[in-house]
């Protein structure tokens, strides 16, 4: 048996769900004839207060298509200097937007609102136009923390004082408000525009929705096609998506309370060091002493148990739809016989 913690990325599509792929309607989505494509556009939107949605093979297509939209070549664009957008999309901003990022360090992948003003250009021609604040919700480089939402509102009206956009790189937000309990449609009403993965937690095989105005989807369509993510029938998997808004939502619980069970077997040994607080489903975790983050991926592998060795001295974990509680009995065994 492998279980794999690699990433949620991991999953595949359960019974239900192929069962779905199977009986989708379909038709030409750059004709806008998809109506599984056109039904899970219409039901993200309403999900999150937003006028209109498009849908992407990628949360990094959706991220990258999202920044082009609200940005001119030279600007410049504020994010952490852990997010995503700036260190795993192949340098898309610059590539794509032709932007450049202001990175603030924050605490855990997270920014602050004084942060955010302080990174602000002046209104000086020697400096970048700051047009753009990017933030990461849950941050998967801060282990799945979720923000305070007193904070992102404070991070928005410093956004509306300089007339910037704001964009939401909601690659796990779906664990975030199941783990805050928050409405969605306040997201849709503070973010100019919002990302959302589905093929991550939810469990999908493919497929991110990018949310927004009318006048800025209908801008994001254009830029979708010049990236070459112009879709046929794509309702195959679009309705995966469906699928997965109907019945895999609530069941993200079960993942925050499997990453829990395992960062408590994790801390009651001597080589676990500095772990990150354990919001949602992701660990990332300091191993000390003897091992280093290889030599323990390699010992859990000896078990069939593949974990992701992400720095010189850290680990990340991260819980999902294909881990079961007897997988997750069996990784807190192997850990609780390690020395």
């Amino acid at each position: 048996m492998t279980i794999d913690y690699r990433s949620d990325t991991f999953t595949r599509p359960t019974p239900g769900m192929l069962e779905a792929m199977y009986n989708a309607e379909t038709g030409d989505d750059v004709f806008g004839e998809d109506p599984s494509v056109n039904r899970l556009e219409a039901m993200m939107a309403d999900f999150f207060g937003k006028a209109a949605a498009l849908y992407c093979p990628s949360g990094t297509m959706s991220n990258q298509v999202g920044i082009k939209v609200q940005t001119l070549p030279g600007d410049e664009v504020i994010c952490s200097q852990l997010a995503h957008v700036y260190i795993y999309e192949g340098g898309g901003i610059a590539f794509n937007a032709g932007a450049q990022v202001r990175p603030i360090i924050g605490e855990r992948g997270m920014i602050t609102a004084a942060e955010v003003a302080a990174a602000i250009n002046p209104d000086d021609v020697h400096k970048a136009r700051t047009s753009l604040v990017c933030l990461e919700n849950t941050a998967n480089r801060g282990g799945g923390c979720c923000y305070d939402w007193e904070e992102v509102l404070r991070i928005k009206a410093v956004c509306q004082e300089h007339n910037l956009k704001l964009h939401l790189d909601g690659a796990r937000l779906f664990n975030a408000l199941i783990a805050t309990k928050q409405d969605p449609t306040a997201y849709g009403n503070v973010f100019d525009s919002i990302s959302v993965c589905l093929n991550k937690g939810m469990g999908c095989p493919m497929g991110s929705v990018l949310m927004g105005s009318e006048t800025f989807i209908r801008e994001a369509r254009r830029i979708r096609k010049k990236l070459g993510g112009g879709l046929r029938q794509a309702g195959y998997m679009a309705a995966t998506g469906i699928y997965a808004m109907e019945n895999h939502l609530q069941r993200l619980e079960e993942d925050h309370l499997h990453a829990k069970q395992i960062a408590h077997a994790l801390l009651e040994k001597n080589f676990t060091g500095h772990m990150l607080p354990v919001e949602t489903n992701i660990l990332i975790f300091e191993v000390i002493g003897d091992w280093t983050p290889v030599s323990f991926a390699e010992y859990l592998m000896r078990d069939g148990i593949k974990v992701m060795p992400i720095s010189t001295n850290q680990v990340r974990m991260v819980t999902h739809l294909d881990i079961t509680p007897e997988m997750v009995a069996r990784t807190c065994e192997v850990i609780a016989g390690m020395n």
